[in-house]
């Protein structure tokens, strides 16, 4: 087949269907010919202005609520990132023949994100299928039956739209009930108070894609402590809970094992027993102060990054297993041993720090090793601080994020 050249902008602006694009800041940034047709405005009266400067409720009607649910359908799909389709809305347009002069309109709108590289939504596509003349032909047919079935078909559109909106507000209080939750079980600082560790807990925004990420920090006979990182599979309440048993686990089991492949081994075989803890994965590293070793294993976790002095980053990949529970036969783990020098950078994450939509994992880290290079002569808190700021997305990551910042 020969190649074609496909011209976007022209698909666009003959799209059968009335589309739109919107800014996150709800200011329209470009509509099909079909939009400007049957809203009845210009281009010139759409393009750059605010959505709800150009169409407003109708100040005759006590009881339109167009520009709420509107609203609130489009911040949820610049919050959560996710596509989101409305019930049938009544929103009456004014007249551009005659201001002042209102026609009840009926709309059925679905509103989708539009995502840069970073996984930021950029663009909202607000597409809508006025169903107006669909009710009036119905009313017309049934003659007297019309303002019955009007009635009916918008009362059932209000209890849906009413039923969505309790299930949100729902789901809103379980993610603080999660989050809370997840902060109680979740140390606060080394017991020790060491400055040379910074660490860091970022929930996703606006979602309960939350409380699956955990961090642990134990000190360990001979100078030494272990420093771990985790992410549990799911999310909400149910997250939280498991996320706090396999965390008191670890933190219990490495202060008996001996190192951290047969600590994971350990967790591995308790896994099991608890429900919603296949395929957690988890990284350990026991750092030896006096001896300037760092010893760790991985089960199916991205690789702690080990910033060098001299300005290089090595990954600390060579003992990587399969996550908790990802296999029905119990194997040893594996564990590697890297030295250090004094004023090396060691830095264990969850994957809400780096990975992105439709991104190759390796372009992830390079992305993140940069970012160590950067600010390699910064202190373990100031590094923290700007690994969120250079690699989360703006507005936040659509995922949670546990980060450990260790001057070795």
């Amino acid at each position: 087949m020969p190649d074609v050249v496909i011209d976007y902008a022209t698909v666009f602006r003959l799209l059968p269907g009335m589309v739109a694009l919107l800014t996150p800041d709800l200011v329209y940034a470009d509509a099909n010919e079909e939009f400007l047709h049957s809203s009845g405005r210009t281009r010139d009266q759409l393009i750059g202005r605010y959505l709800f400067d150009v169409f407003p409720d109708n100040p005759n009607d006590p009881s339109a609520n167009g520009i709420r649910n509107l609203a609130a359908s489009l911040q949820r799909v610049v919050e959560t990132g996710e596509r989101d389709a409305m019930a049938l809305q009544r929103y009456d347009v004014e007249s551009a023949e005659r201001p002042g002069e209102w026609e009840e309109r009926y709309w059925s709108p679905v509103n989708a994100p539009v995502f840069d590289d970073d996984g930021r939504v950029v663009l909202l596509v607000h597409r809508v299928e006025e169903v107006t003349e669909l009710i009036r032909a119905r009313g017309r047919r049934t003659g007297g039956q019309a303002q019955v079935l009007e009635a009916e078909l918008y009362t059932r559109a209000r209890e849906l739209q009413e039923l969505n909106e309790r299930l949100r507000e729902a789901h809103a209080r379980e993610r603080e009930v999660a989050l809370a939750l997840q902060n109680a079980m979740l140390p606060v600082t080394r017991p020790s108070g060491d400055t040379r560790i910074a660490v860091r807990y970022r929930p996703a925004a606006g979602s309960l894609n939350v409380c699956g990420d955990w961090y642990d920090l134990v000190d360990l006979p001979g100078d030494r402590i272990a420093v771990a990182v985790g992410d549990v599979v799911g999310h909400g309440l149910a997250a939280a809970g498991v996320m706090g048993q396999l965390r008191s686990a670890l933190s219990a089991t490495s202060r008996v094992a001996e190192g951290p492949a047969k600590a994971l081994e350990v967790l591995g075989l308790y896994a099991r027993s608890v429900e919603g803890a296949e395929n957690t994965t988890v990284v350990e590293t026991c750092i030896d102060w006096n001896g300037r070793t760092v010893t760790y294993s991985s089960a199916g976790h991205l690789p702690p990054a080990l910033l060098r002095r001299d300005g290089t980053v090595e990954f600390l990949d060579q003992a990587t297993d399969p996550p908790l529970g990802a296999r029905p036969e119990h194997l040893p783990r594996p564990q590697a041993t890297t030295g250090f020098v004094q004023g090396d950078t060691l830095v264990l994450y969850t994957d809400g720090l780096v990975e992105r939509r439709r991104e190759d994992i390796d372009v992830s880290l390079e992305r993140l090793a940069a970012a160590l290079v950067r600010h390699r002569g910064d202190d373990p808190e100031r590094i923290a601080d700007a690994l969120l700021v250079d690699l989360l997305p703006v507005g936040g990551a659509t995922d949670d994020t546990a980060l450990i910042v260790v001057r070795l």
